[in-house]
């Protein structure tokens, strides 16, 4: 009972991994990473497991998908410490599944599709069952699809997991697979990884059965993959209050999960591809304060926004802010339970109102102007009263990307380059036009800026 308390106030802590085997003595390969949180198939559920792995302080739960609710009970008989209700379950079942695990002292994490995750009233951990697999876009002939401003689309789920920060202050998780065909190479697992970080959120770090195997086998080259995948882990771990910052950005879009904040490929990722900092704004928490900071606003579906709610727009716009709202009368495509894609048409609908966000974002610097970052993804944040500024650059390149340059409004005094690869070093800043500028010698697969 006393470890499942420590359970329970340590669940925003929690690491997870799909483990791949049902032996004690496989835990051993989790020493060197942060990984606490097992989530675990019914083939590898074991009492013995479970008290191996409680005996090192880590999490057993249990993954349970839609018709096999009755498995909750044995999951709880295996000893483990609670459940992972995993893809798109009835309400009446959900919640007799969590009253009985419940009744036996353990935890529920619940991960239903997209159009399912409970923003408003959601507990410790919410997310969901779905994502898209992190990376540069390459179309069948092996070239890489570009995105609206020709730069490569980068696949990611930020775009949602943006929303899903501003929408809930819970701690997100978001599941989704290795591809099946073809071989994984490790730096597609690191892409994973930083995606879902690079936001605050944890993604379930899934392996592909082949690596699987080969990690249990103790191969040589699966562990160097196993150990930098837990040295980047550990990176965002050690670094915790990252998670806390908000959106550093003159840019805020007005978007809700009717409006296609949930699906890949929005507004949000079309804007987060072009590297302009952003500030997403759930409809419901829609007000003037929401808004601060900000010198531009998009508000992507204009009818279904109340009287009130049309009245903030209208006061930030004569307060002598630039708004941008889609066509009147335009509706966003009502989008299925469990999409996660924009389709052909609802990309389509977009494209005018995209036309205007990137004529109207323009060149203008709406907290960091980057270059040479085209195939990486950014996120600017900042801290309790607007310090420290942090700049976060995931590379899905596959290989270093050297000479990065970020331009930035106003003067500071000191900038720091963090990286999982190497010990911090402080970067030397230089004066702009309208601020102050650093140059990032190289950036591998994720690079934080700290600036005071």
């Amino acid at each position: 009972m006393v470890f499942a308390l420590i359970l329970l106030a340590a669940v925003a802590d929690w690491v997870p991994v799909r483990w791949i085997s049902s032996e004690p003595q496989s835990l051993e390969l989790l020493a060197e990473t942060p990984v606490n949180c097992l989530l675990l198939e019914e083939a590898h559920w074991s009492a013995e497991l479970s008290a191996a792995a409680t005996e090192r302080g880590l999490v057993t739960l249990g993954v349970i998908r839609p018709g096999g609710d009755a498995a909750a009970g044995r999951a709880m008989a295996s000893k483990l410490n609670g459940v992972v209700l995993e893809g798109d379950f009835e309400i009446e079942v959900a919640r007799s599944v969590r009253e009985a695990v419940a009744k036996a002292g353990g935890t529920v994490i619940e991960l239903p599709p997209r159009g399912a995750v409970p923003f408003r009233g959601a507990g410790a951990i919410t997310g969901t069952s779905q994502g898209v697999w992190p990376g540069l876009h390459a179309q069948e002939d092996g070239a890489v699809r570009a995105a609206p401003t020709g730069t490569p689309w980068v696949d990611t789920n930020t775009g949602f997991l943006r929303f899903a920060r501003a929408a809930t202050t819970a701690t997100i998780w978001i599941a989704y697979e290795p591809p099946k065909k073809g071989i994984i190479q490790p730096t597609r697992y690191i892409q994973a990884i930083c995606d879902a970080a690079l936001t605050g959120a944890r993604w379930i770090v899934t392996l592909d059965s082949e690596f699987a195997r080969r990690l249990l086998a103790r191969d040589a080259a699966a562990l160097k993959t196993w150990r930098q995948m837990g040295a980047y882990l550990r990176y965002f771990e050690d670094h915790k209050e990252w998670r806390q910052y908000g959106p550093h950005a003159g840019l805020a879009v007005v978007q809700d999960a009717d409006s296609g904040a949930l699906l890949a490929g929005s507004i949000l990722d079309m804007v987060a591809v072009k590297n302009t900092p952003v500030r997403p704004v759930p409809r419901w928490k829609l007000e003037a304060e929401s808004l601060k900071g900000s010198k531009m606003a998009v508000s992507v579906d204009r009818e279904s926004l109340t009287p009130e709610q049309t009245e903030v727009l209208r006061g930030f716009a004569r307060a002598g802010g630039t708004l941008l709202s889609g066509p009147a009368g335009w509706r966003f495509p009502a989008a299925r339970r469990d999409q996660v894609t924009m389709g052909k048409e609802d990309v389509e609908r977009l494209d005018a109102l995209w036309k205007g966000v990137n004529s109207m974002v323009g060149r203008s610097n709406l907290g960091a102007r980057l270059f040479n970052v085209s195939s990486m993804l950014t996120n600017l944040l900042q801290g309790p009263e607007g310090k420290p500024v942090v700049l976060h650059l995931a590379n899905f390149s596959g290989y270093p990307v050297e000479n990065v340059t970020a331009q930035f409004p106003g003067e500071y005094k000191r900038a720091k380059l963090l990286t999982p690869e190497a010990a911090a070093r402080d970067l030397e800043l230089y004066p702009t036009e309208d601020g102050t500028g650093v140059d990032i010698p190289e950036v591998h697969g994720f690079a934080t800026l700290i600036l005071d």
